[in-house]
């Protein structure tokens, strides 16, 4: 018989709750996850086959497990991974996150995030369908199809609800939690965690940041993959996770282009044309003649 997945669904739980209150996130937050492990634990019968004949609405209708949090055990159930507490250790590596997906191996991994310069399941979603993929080497219209399907089965079951937007939260809203959280890291407001990789010495040297916009629960922190400690990036490559209240939730990438007509800009990575629309709608604001002629 399979060993119940309670135990590591708990477990989970737990780490969240832990981090979120070593990181001075709210303490109903914390609460909330403290009170879903303690349901899991006690529970008597297996959240799997609970799933299984009930559905996701099976797990909102235990104790102390709404809506968001029964998203986060769906995903660790369904995927065996957890984005949340990915984020909240600052320990997601990109390639290791698209070799999850079918047919793709640890070198076709590497070139996709190298090539395409995307860190998420969501922004390799988007080069699937404009046609960016498959100029990927080893990938063509076949494997790109495949992978497609399998990124539109993956996300379809983390985002769960219905007409959702298909993006989260738009990019002015991320460009905003960024200038917050590098202006806050830089002067030394945020609490700081150890990461667990390219951390020998067991620094806590990674700013992290809790806050909310508009309905959407943001968690912002420097990105500690591999591609931008070799690019020297790490104090300057920002991701952004998010969920709001249906637990619909993502990440995304905020860089310093180094190109083109937004070089110097930030711009969140995979979302360059909304970004210079929005920097566009932006100029046209400060030049606008209304602007300087104040009230009358």
């Amino acid at each position: 018989m399979p060993a119940s997945v309670n135990p590591e669904v708990a477990r989970r739980l737990r780490e969240i709750a832990d981090l979120l209150e070593t990181q001075e996130a709210g303490p109903f937050r914390v609460g909330a996850y403290r009170r879903a492990a303690a349901t899991v634990e006690g529970l008597d019968r297996d959240l799997q086959s609970l799933l299984v004949e009930e559905g996701i609405e099976g797990l909102q209708a235990l104790p102390g497990i709404g809506s968001g949090i029964a998203r986060a055990v769906y995903e660790i159930i369904a995927t065996g991974r957890s984005s949340r507490l990915e984020g909240l250790r600052g320990a997601v590596e990109p390639e290791q996150l698209f070799r999850s997906l079918p047919g793709v191996g640890p070198e076709l991994a590497r070139r996709i995030h190298h090539q395409l310069q995307v860190d998420t399941l969501e922004a390799l979603e988007m080069a699937a369908h404009d046609g960016r993929l498959e100029e990927v080497e080893g990938v063509g219209r076949r494997r790109a199809a495949a992978i497609r399907d399998a990124l539109t089965a993956r996300l379809g079951r983390r985002r769960g609800w219905e007409g959702a937007p298909a993006h989260g939260p738009g990019v002015e809203l991320l460009l905003d939690v960024d200038r917050e959280y590098r202006r806050r890291a830089r002067q030394g407001e945020l609490p700081t965690i150890v990461p667990r990789r390219f951390n020998p010495q067991g620094e806590a040297w990674l700013a992290v940041l809790h806050t909310e916009r508009d309905g959407w629960h943001f968690t912002a922190l420097y990105s500690n993959t591999a591609r931008a400690h070799d690019l020297g990036r790490t104090r300057d490559w920002v991701v952004v996770y998010f969920y709001d209240d249906h637990h619909q939730e993502g990440q995304h990438t905020v860089v310093t282009e180094s190109r083109g007509p937004l070089q110097g800009r930030r711009v969140v990575r995979g979302r360059e044309r909304e970004c210079r629309a929005y920097y566009d709608r932006d100029r046209s604001r400060r030049e606008s003649p209304a602007a300087d002629a104040g009230p009358r």
